[in-house]
């Protein structure tokens, strides 16, 4: 099956799961007279980068649910705390970053129109999941009061924007991209506050905020739009290097990686532009170089989405051959990232729940809140513990409906 003829099958950040032979059956060789063969290989790199980062991007929620209130996880005077929630941040660029690679791999046969329409109903459905599914996946509460607006829902809005971008040249949406990327922190300094009662419509765009949709109902902004929209659109713009020979393909995404990645250094230490915050010379070396890659994410600033994107491209690039039974574990994740994504915030907060019943005995503390009680907590060892066993927990279920996704044929799965 040709990667332009999945019938729909898939969501975009899902794009390519069905099961394929060993890389070391797919040789550089018959891939240069096979595309898709040369598809295997490229798709299966792009799986196992997105099952990485999804299964890192658990110790940052198992570190939500699990550590104690109170703690600040950017302190750069807590080495090992802050680089635990560091190492997570490559999480949400990379992944909207390859959704926007899969789109244009997935347009690949097909007009722009069938694609921009692939993207309109996918992405209004992930808008509406984070809503209600997600929503109470986070806080157990069966009362539509409190509402956030974080990544699925920032990831289902880029694939709207990019639905309507397809319909543009690409050197066009490259554009929208880097000015989007490169250019909204020039934006920091316009506050929500200054639009008056269309204040709410910033902070969708660029301020993250708390808004009071009405009496006892709320909503926080958290995913800003831009420059969210504005990766996903680079990542459909850098689609054409994917379908190129290995060689030519690794050595391109080596060379921009390099680049964008030297480009956050240099002008991360000119502390010229790119970011809200200046980094500051600590006491001690650690210190310092801690406070170097202290980036904002909310909104993302340019040099949070250097230091992001350039390391996951040089990445992307080191493991277009990796094989073994460890990649095909995490493989397995970026095959199901949806489901994987629903099912482990389920499975934190029950045991988070279990957790608080059995230490502080209160079964409801964290159901409806996430206000932690005191007592409750765990050190940095047992989070990590838990994170372990989480991922390993989710893997049979996830290869499982891996494996139903690929039999099924119904429409309807490919929002699932």
């Amino acid at each position: 099956m040709r990667v332009h003829e999945l019938h729909g099958k898939e969501l975009v950040m899902n794009v390519a799961f069905e099961t394929r032979p060993p890389l070391t059956l797919v040789r550089e060789t018959s891939a240069k007279k096979n595309p898709v063969a040369a598809g295997r290989t490229r798709l299966t790199s792009i799986d196992l980068l997105r099952g990485l980062v999804m299964v890192v991007m658990a110790l940052d929620h198992t570190r939500d649910f699990f550590a104690a209130g109170g703690f600040n996880p950017r302190d750069v005077t807590d080495p090992a705390l802050f680089l635990t929630r560091w190492v997570t941040h490559f999480c949400a660029p990379t992944f909207i970053f390859l959704a926007g690679i899969s789109a244009f791999l997935y347009g690949q046969g097909r007009s722009a129109g069938n694609v921009s329409r692939f993207l309109l109903t996918r992405g209004a459905w992930l808008m509406l999941i984070e809503l209600t599914v997600v929503r109470f996946s986070w806080s157990f509460n069966v009362h539509f009061n409190h509402f956030v607006v974080q990544v699925i829902f920032a990831i289902g809005a880029s694939m709207i924007a990019l639905g309507g971008l397809v319909h543009l040249p690409r050197w066009a949406i490259a554009a929208v991209g880097l000015v989007m990327i490169a250019g909204h922190n020039l934006l920091d300094g316009i506050k929500a506050a200054q639009f008056g009662a269309a204040a709410p419509v910033w902070n969708f765009l660029h301020q993250p905020g708390h808004l009071q949709l009405a009496p006892g109902v709320d909503l926080v902004v958290l995913y800003p739009l831009i420059p969210w929209i504005g990766v996903m659109a680079a990542g459909y713009a850098l689609g054409p290097v994917f379908t190129r020979e290995r060689a030519a393909r690794v050595r391109e995404l080596v060379a921009l990686g390099a680049t964008i990645t030297v480009g956050f250094v240099l002008l991360r230490a000119t502390n010229l532009y790119g970011d809200p915050a200046p980094w500051v010379m600590q006491d001690n070396v650690v210190g310092s170089v801690l406070s170097f890659i202290n980036c904002e994410k909310y909104p993302p600033s340019l040099l949070y989405l250097a230091m992001t994107l350039g390391p996951a491209l040089m990445l992307l690039a080191a493991i277009d051959r990796v094989q073994g039974p460890v990649a095909g574990w995490i493989t397995t994740f970026g095959r199901v990232p949806f489901f994987y994504y629903i099912a482990h915030i389920f499975l934190l907060h029950a045991l988070a729940v279990l957790y608080a019943w059995m230490v502080v005995g209160d079964f409801a503390a964290l159901i409806g809140s996430m206000q932690k009680p005191p007592g409750y907590g765990l050190g940095l060892a047992g989070i990590y513990a838990v994170w372990f066993g989480v991922v390993v927990a989710l893997y049979p279920l996830c290869r499982w409906f891996a494996g139903v996704k690929r039999r099924r044929t119904e429409w309807w799965w490919s929002y699932l």
